[in-house]
């Protein structure tokens, strides 16, 4: 049977004595503490064990070390992106007791993050990100979480903006843009990573900065020209999600000519064909748009740019996508771009 006794604080102290076992949490809202109430009592019931003084689950900043723990343990690598996220959250509301992540809180948290600049899309990720933490943490753990405060801040959010998706962004460079571009990189002598050679190999893969980094000679076929990329991205699989990939010369770029080139550029040891970190590829490039007055161009465009080739040489979706690794066709509408001047050239082709 359960009792709750109001306290002087306003919170709830719920205690539960059922089957010669016994329990007991403090809440802020009754609704939270019935609830909690509830399903120790089912506990009791099933023979599962319970726990009156959860240190680890006391604070949400303990249910996001139990996440990660968790997620190590089987074997689930946790990727920069989320982990960065994750230690965000910690260090905001990290010392909160997962009943006191109200509505009230967590707009608070939304607003506070969209004033440091923090779009969208960035604040609708960190909503994600707690409620992914606190129903892992009632779905393994039992821990009784309220859902339904995070679902009405969501809404709240949304409706004053700060919560919603991203402007698809369309930016496609010029080819003078790019021309401009890579002789910049290849005519500075103090450039020693080869970004001009990466910046074409990328227009001609459509690969993303991080798995051109990872390409191994191994994974080079040279006489069915074929590349095998490690590890693509993939929401639903962090690791081994492997493809086989064909290099074509359809984007004014041929990708098999590069990787020769930079065979004969670089150290025989090299196990990796472009063995340079990602981030310091991006950042010559970033440097480069400054320097030439691009403005608002960023190294993934070219992935959009190498996309949008692919279906002005003809390409359907379904092939387009055996190239970029879309799972989903319709993420790739949005890059169907294609510049009106091309439309002479499609119709001289289809005449032929």
């Amino acid at each position: 049977m359960a009792t709750f006794t109001k306290l002087p604080s306003g919170s709830w102290r719920t205690q539960v004595r059922r089957k010669g076992k016994y329990a007991s949490e403090t809440f802020l809202l009754r609704a939270d503490a019935e609830t909690w109430a509830r399903e120790t009592e089912r506990r009791i019931d099933r023979g599962e064990p319970i726990h009156s003084d959860r240190s680890a689950t006391k604070t949400f900043g303990g249910l996001i070390d139990i996440h990660r723990q968790d997620l190590a343990e089987v074997g689930m690598m946790i990727g920069r992106s989320k982990e960065a996220s994750l230690e965000c959250l910690r260090n905001r509301l990290g010392k909160l007791r997962p009943v006191e992540l109200d509505r009230e809180r967590i707009i608070a948290f939304a607003k506070e993050r969209a004033k440091e600049g923090a779009g969208p899309v960035t604040v609708g990720i960190d909503l994600g990100y707690i409620k992914t933490i606190l129903t892992h943490a009632a779905a393994i753990h039992g821990t009784v979480v309220c859902a339904e405060a995070l679902d009405h801040a969501r809404i709240a959010l949304r409706r004053l903006g700060l919560v919603g998706q991203g402007n698809e962004r369309d930016r496609r460079p010029a080819t003078t843009e790019i021309d401009a571009i890579v002789a910049a990189l290849e005519n500075n002598p103090r450039q020693v990573i080869p970004v001009g050679r990466i910046v074409r190999f990328a227009i001609a893969t459509a690969l993303r900065q991080d798995e051109i980094a990872r390409i191994r000679w191994e994974d080079y076929d040279p006489t069915g020209k074929m590349l095998l990329v490690r590890d693509r991205k993939d929401p639903r699989r962090k690791s081994g999600n492997h493809q086989r990939i064909p290099l074509l010369s359809v984007s004014g770029y041929d990708p098999c000519a590069l990787i020769e080139e930079q065979r004969d550029a670089q150290e025989r040891s090299s196990k990796r064909i472009f063995p340079y970190n990602g981030r310091s590829v991006g950042t010559a490039f970033r440097r480069t748009c400054q320097d030439l007055k691009i403005v608002d161009l960023r190294f993934h465009d070219l992935r959009h740019e190498a996309t949008s080739r692919l279906f002005e040489a003809g390409f359907t979706i379904e092939q387009v996508a055996l190239v970029t690794g879309h799972k989903d066709w319709k993420m790739l509408r949005r890059y169907t771009h294609l510049r009106p001047e091309r439309l002479h050239e499609i119709a001289r082709r289809d005449a032929a």
